[in-house]
C-alpha cells in the first residue's frame, strides 16, 4: 500500500487527486492486477464527514474517523467516499488545512517545527534493506 500521501491537493485547478491501491492475490505477478490508480474530483464537490463506530476492541470500541465524500455538483447525492483521518481531531486540523491551503495558498500554511518526512529524501545508502 502507499506508504507517504495519498491524497494531493493542485490548487491551481482545483482538484483533488485521491490515489488507490489496487491489489489482485489472485495475480501476484500480474502488472495489471496491482499498482496505485490516480482518482481526480473537483475540489467543489468535497465534503468532510466525522464518523464515530463502535467496533468489537479490547479498549472500548470506540472508532473515529474523517472521511470526505465526493457530491454530484448542485446536489447532495454521494459519489464516492475516501479515507481521510483516523481521529475526529486529527481529521479537523488537517480539514482546515486543506481549506486555508485551497483558499489562500501554501504562505497561509504555518510553520512546523519538525517539516514532515520525505521519503525521496531519506539516508538510505546505509541501509542495506531499504535499497
Amino acid at each position: 500500500a502507499p506508504r507517504d500521501e495519498p491524497i494531493r491537493f493542485n490548487r491551481a485547478r482545483r482538484k483533488v487527486y485521491v490515489y488507490r491501491f489496487r491489489h489482485n492475490g489472485l495475480k501476484p505477478f500480474s502488472r495489471s492486477a496491482w499498482g496505485a490508480r490516480a482518482e481526480v474530483y473537483d475540489w467543489d464537490n468535497l465534503h468532510a464527514e466525522a464518523c464515530s463506530i463502535y467496533g468489537a476492541m479490547g479498549s472500548g470500541g470506540l472508532i473515529e474517523t474523517v472521511t470526505l465524500a465526493v457530491l454530484e455538483p448542485g446536489t447532495y447525492k454521494v459519489i464516492d467516499r475516501f479515507h481521510f483521518a483516523h481521529e475526529l481531531q486529527q481529521g479537523e486540523m488537517y480539514w482546515a488545512m486543506a481549506q486555508l491551503f485551497m483558499q489562500q495558498g501554501p504562505q497561509a500554511l504555518p510553520l512546523f517545527p519538525r517539516p514532515p518526512r520525505d521519503w525521496n529524501n531519506e539516508k538510505i545508502r546505509f541501509n542495506l534493506a531499504r535499497r
